[in-house]
């Protein structure tokens, strides 16, 4: 069993894996938010979906998330594993699991996490549909990448 908090896999998440990484003695919560693959979408149907990431880059910005949530919840743990590569409807892509004492900031901890995660993280995906496929770009759909992958210069993996 890996212990990293943070993955890229290319196989099914193991939901329970994820939420054991941030089991506590003094957590009285644990939220886990499981993000999956839906048919519709903007009145398009989906047939499945390929995401591909920059592991590297994509592990350091889940550093920084936590970073960002250990700054603002100092007492709130956190794991991310996202799925690369051919998904079908309804497979998990992400799973994200934040515990904390409190219930109340581990669902703010987790929505803020997912909500960078859209942010900052390179991970994109293609759509299939039933009349044909685009590559989407950022998840949150505001800079495409009409060649499959966004631009990143290679030395930023290496800082």
């Amino acid at each position: 069993m890996t212990t990293s908090l943070f993955e890229i896999i290319d196989k099914p998440i193991d939901v329970e894996e994820v939420r054991q990484k941030v089991t506590d003695r003094n957590a009285g919560a644990i939220t886990v938010f499981i993000g999956t693959v839906r048919e519709m979408t903007k009145g398009k149907k989906t047939l499945h979906l390929e995401y591909q990431a920059y592991p590297p880059m994509a592990i350091k910005m889940f550093e920084q998330i936590s970073k960002e949530i250990q700054e603002q919840w100092p007492e709130a743990q956190v794991a991310i594993t996202h799925r690369v590569g051919h998904l079908e409807i309804s497979d998990i892509a992400v799973v994200i699991a934040v515990s904390s004492p409190h219930r109340k900031m581990a669902y703010a901890a987790n929505e803020f996490a997912i909500d960078r995660i859209k942010q900052i993280v390179p991970i994109w995906k293609k759509e299939h549909w039933e009349d044909g496929t685009e590559w989407i770009g950022d998840q949150l759909e505001n800079v495409p990448y009409p060649k499959g992958n966004p631009s990143i210069n290679e030395e930023e993996l290496c800082d």
